[in-house]
């Protein structure tokens, strides 16, 4: 099945890909890797989930915001590759920032929202190196940020 399908068999959609509004780019391919910039979850242009988990946002929606910033990151890896998520051979690492409120530890299972569904379109090439960690604030007060490196 390929990773449109799974895509859309879990009720998922890649939104249109929207350009950074500072000076840099969103990916940077180098050889056979992809490299992400941190991705916001943005939707229509808008950032959602501006707040902190622990806060205003549960785990569970930490994980929807995950989620969010994945499918954008998945939109530009798209693009990067003429509209072929097949050419993918593994997701190598994802860094997952999340905008905690004091006391909030657990960041990991934020990350399982971005994690889980890696693995769920990509099989054990999903499979992935991660880090999780709680910070104070991120651009636009979203709750999370996520960046990505895929092999191609």
């Amino acid at each position: 099945m390929s990773i449109d399908a799974k895509l859309s068999a879990l009720g998922f959609s890649l939104p249109a890909v929207t350009m950074p509004a500072a000076n840099y780019v969103p990916y940077v391919t180098a050889g056979n890797l992809v490299y992400f910039s941190g991705t916001l979850p943005m939707l229509d242009g808008k950032p959602q989930f501006v707040g902190k988990v622990g806060k205003e946002y549960s785990i569970e929606q930490g994980q929807e915001c995950a989620r969010i910033c994945v499918l954008n990151i998945l939109s530009h890896l798209k693009n990067s590759l003429g509209g072929d998520l097949g050419k993918v051979k593994r997701l190598i690492r994802l860094g997952v920032f999340v905008n905690s409120a004091a006391g909030f530890t657990d960041q990991p299972k934020v990350a399982n929202g971005a994690s889980d569904l890696m693995v769920a379109l990509f099989g054990d090439n999903g499979k992935h190196a991660r880090f999780a960690v709680g910070v104070s604030e991120l651009p636009f007060g979203v709750a999370v940020e996520i960046d990505a490196t895929f092999e191609i």
